[in-house]
């Protein structure tokens, strides 16, 4: 953590070109998350007052899930890095241009007469490497009068909940709203509005405006601010016993599996997410205790999760195998999760979560 800034951010890095060239991850397997996407595009265009004169570009638009809402109406161009998953996103009838974003996108775009009347960028920040650039970029690309949307995992949420396992080379950086809006307004925007979000794990909405903008400041703005004050989140001390708390997580869940296995039960795995390689490296989970996991991503069939060599199978392995017991991996997908898996009551199996604690969901 910078003691100055107050940024959460990993030591170790990744070149972005590694890791987001090519993508595993596609946003509109999550039924939750479209739903997510629609709202959003719904309340936006009412409260921005979109038109077809508008434009909206998406910062990592993924395989089109948010703008595939909007293009058939509202003009709309899709920033994406990943060519696998921009690719879908064409199929769908959504512009697409494969491009890390920073300054000298923005300059390219400005330059071919384009400025962007709403920039939306969800689970983005995050990771992203280089920051300033990032946000010069925003600043650039943004019309007068125009504003900018980013989601983003809120890291009070995260220290709360134990979220440990959503730290890996993805996620360059873990954001309070306090850094957020310094960052900004290094850049020339100001935050007028925030929302705190339930997903993924709980997150933040800010929406900012070029600084000076005639946007009043809204009252949640304030009510996120004085949650930071009171917590902490300039102080080094909030994040001291964060580490004890992962280490009893942890205990907490091998003690389960343990009992578990000792019982005789068998133990399966959902999903293949980042996130989950996290957790099962840190416990030392492996084919002793999850037999294997299943993703609804064909990307992932047949390959192995990293470190832990765990198999990774379609989901319809799991009516085959009628494992006792499934941990769900993307714990934030949980409920919808549960509901799809539902089935797997007729032989009694049971679905768990391990993060903030060992708890069931089915």
């Amino acid at each position: 953590m910078c003691v100055s800034c107050f940024l959460v951010q990993l030591r170790a890095y990744v070149d972005p070109a590694a890791i987001f060239s090519e993508y595993a991850y596609f946003s509109s397997l999550s039924e939750s998350w479209l739903r997510h996407a629609k709202t959003f595009v719904d309340g936006a265009i009412q409260s921005f007052k979109l038109t077809n004169r508008s434009w909206v570009v998406e910062l990592a638009s993924n395989d089109g899930y948010l703008l595939q809402y909007l293009a058939q109406g509202i003009p709309c161009l899709g920033i994406e890095p990943a060519a696998n998953v921009a690719e879908a996103a064409r199929a769908k009838g959504v512009e697409t241009l494969v491009r890390f974003f920073g300054e000298e996108c923005a300059r390219d775009l400005v330059q071919e007469g384009r400025l962007a009347n709403l920039i939306v960028g969800n689970n983005v920040l995050a990771q992203v490497p280089y920051l300033n650039d990032f946000a010069a970029g925003i600043k650039i690309l943004l019309a007068p009068g125009g504003v900018a949307s980013l989601e983003f995992p809120h890291v009070v949420r995260l220290i709360e909940g134990n979220q440990f396992d959503t730290i890996y080379h993805e996620h360059y950086s873990y954001f309070s709203l306090w850094t957020v809006e310094h960052l900004f307004a290094r850049h020339g925007l100001a935050v007028f509005d925030v929302e705190e979000l339930k997903s993924p794990g709980g997150s933040l909405r800010v929406i900012a405006q070029h600084l000076g903008g005639a946007r009043p400041e809204a009252d949640r703005l304030r009510q996120v601010r004085l949650l930071e004050e009171r917590v902490g989140v300039t102080s080094i001390s909030y994040y001291r016993s964060f580490a004890g708390r992962v280490a009893e997580t942890k205990r907490t869940l091998l003690a389960f599996l343990i009992d578990a296995k000792n019982q005789g039960k068998t133990i399966a795995g959902y999903g293949a997410p980042g996130k989950g390689n996290t957790l099962l490296n840190y416990c030392g989970i492996r084919t002793d205790f999850l037999d294997f996991t299943v993703d609804r991503k064909p990307y992932k069939h047949g390959r192995l999760l990293p470190g832990t060599r765990i198999p990774i199978f379609p989901p319809e392995h799991l009516m085959e195998a009628k494992p006792d017991l499934v941990v769900i991996l993307p714990w934030n997908l949980a409920t919808e999760i549960a509901e799809q898996l539902a089935p797997i009551q007729a032989w009694g199996g049971r679905c768990l979560v391990p993060i903030p604690e060992v708890s069931y969901v089915l």
